[in-house]
């Protein structure tokens, strides 16, 4: 008895301990997209992990991106053609950045729960016969090219004085 005791006390530290960490880390990760991209934290359905997550894809340069189709494709949510004979039908894309993937899940899942337009949208496509998979494949989509304009808007960072400088050897 006195064993399960001192071991409960010492989880409920560790627990504590664990928790403080979390808070903290989720504090860093929000001023630093407050720093980089304050843009993202104004749309519904992203935090600052999910901002974090699509910044990372994004990388530092934003400009390599040709457009919204080829940042849905670096995220795995470009559409992908399964035709067969007259039937014509688009799957789900298993490619691409699967941590960015991730993130456009959880804005679509997170939408799907607080948002009006979305769950409207969602009630009107289930009535035109659209499948859950399909709706949500749509919404991933429309997700990725609202943050692709975002992220657009960022300018890369100037380089510090101290990485600008030639360094002479001597």
């Amino acid at each position: 008895m006195q064993a399960t005791r001192i071991t409960l006390g010492l989880l409920a530290q560790r627990i504590g301990r664990l928790s403080e960490e979390i808070r903290d880390v989720e504090a860093r990760l929000t001023r630093l997209v407050e720093r980089h991209a304050p843009q993202l934290l104004d749309v519904v359905g992203i935090g600052p992990d999910t901002a974090v997550a699509l910044l990372i894809t994004v990388g530092d340069n934003p400009e390599r991106l040709d457009g919204e189709a080829s940042f849905a494709a670096l995220c795995g949510v470009s559409p992908v053609e399964r035709s067969s004979g007259r039937r014509q039908f688009s799957r789900l894309n298993r490619g691409g950045d699967r941590q960015a993937n991730a993130a456009l899940h959880r804005i679509v899942f997170t939408r799907l729960r607080v948002d009006p337009r979305t769950q409207d949208y969602y009630e009107r496509r289930i009535k035109e016969g659209k499948t859950r998979r399909e709706i949500v494949r749509c919404l991933k989509r429309y997700a990725a090219r609202e943050v692709f304009h975002l992220v657009r808007q960022l300018r890369p960072r100037s380089p510090s004085p101290d990485t600008s400088r030639k360094v002479g050897r001597g």
